[in-house]
């Protein structure tokens, strides 16, 4: 996903009427400087807009340019990168976080079965894997996460939907507080830099596309609300037809500006698009091809949002 644009104005400033008397030039600039800190910046204008300010000494025109979202629009979330790059948006709740203790050397992984650490990452706390040549830098994220790859995440579960993740009655009673939900259990255990944030199953008579979309907003403002970087992810699946739920995703990414793992556009390259073709739910990855792309995938995906919002 292409970095999100300060949407700020930019503002070209051009001295129509010169100064006429060089001795009054550094009291000019004052007055120049005074009338236009003056100025609000305007909203809602056309492309371009004008504004002219008189002063004593000098005509100023001010030209509002507004600065172009040069990003992928969400309805063609299928040509996103696999691979997201760094958001400004991923950076400030990143600095937000680290202001606020958070351990920027935990990620934690929210959502269903499909974030099994078997099948999503836990090979990384093996030390049985290899990386390719273009995959070398990579290791420097594996260092900076271990112990974090191998575990199960307390805000996980078999059939965890958006909505179960967000009640404390899916809460592991062992581990978190009584109002505690899933999600923010996970979150005050782990206190974690980033979090990939996945749910895959669709119930169509039960949870119509607004209501998990309404669902997992508020899981978004949950992570973020603690300082804690999303990576959301699109599925391999397309059990509720028309690509429903990964829209979903790409439209709430785009629109908070943060970092997607394009997990879909990955598994179309693999035998049976990624999915097991030996269960009838079309829904389960292939644990033979499927679980190692995505792992990989997702390694890359934290080495791309870690260093890119420390700056690397």
């Amino acid at each position: 996903m292409m970095n999100k644009l300060n949407k700020n104005k930019r503002i070209f400033i051009f001295v129509v009427l010169a100064i006429q008397i060089a001795a009054c030039a550094s009291s000019a600039k004052t007055e120049i400087k005074e009338a236009v800190s003056q100025q609000p910046t305007p909203t809602n204008l056309p492309a371009t807009s004008t504004i002219v300010i008189p002063t004593k000494t000098a005509t100023l025109v001010i030209i509002f340019t507004p600065t172009p979202d040069t990003r992928i629009p969400p309805e063609q979330w299928q040509s996103w990168p696999i691979i997201p790059e760094v958001t400004n948006r991923a950076i400030k709740i990143f600095k937000k976080g680290q202001a606020n203790g958070v351990n920027p050397n935990a990620f934690s992984k929210i959502g269903d079965c499909q974030n099994v650490k078997e099948s999503f990452m836990g090979i990384y706390d093996t030390g049985i894997y290899f990386l390719q040549d273009w995959q070398k830098d990579w290791q420097q994220t594996i260092d900076q996460f271990k112990g974090y790859y191998n575990r199960d995440s307390l805000a996980f579960g078999q059939g965890l939907n958006v909505a179960a993740a967000l009640s404390p009655l899916h809460a592991d009673p062992a581990n978190c507080q009584p109002s505690e939900n899933p999600v923010q259990c996970e979150l005050r255990v782990i206190n974690p830099a980033y979090a990939f944030i996945r749910f895959e199953r669709w119930y169509p008579d039960v949870t119509p596309p607004e209501t998990y979309e309404k669902y997992l907003r508020q899981i978004l403002d949950l992570v973020i609300d603690h300082g804690t970087v999303p990576i959301l992810m699109t599925k391999a699946d397309n059990v509720e037809g028309g690509h429903q739920i990964n829209v979903i995703i790409a439209k709430l990414a785009y629109e908070y500006d943060i970092p997607l793992y394009n997990w879909w556009r990955a598994a179309q390259a693999l035998p049976n698009h990624g999915l097991d073709p030996e269960r009838d739910d079309k829904f389960h990855i292939d644990p033979e091809y499927a679980w190692t792309e995505q792992s990989a995938y997702g390694l890359g995906s934290l080495d791309s949002t870690w260093k890119g919002t420390k700056g690397y």
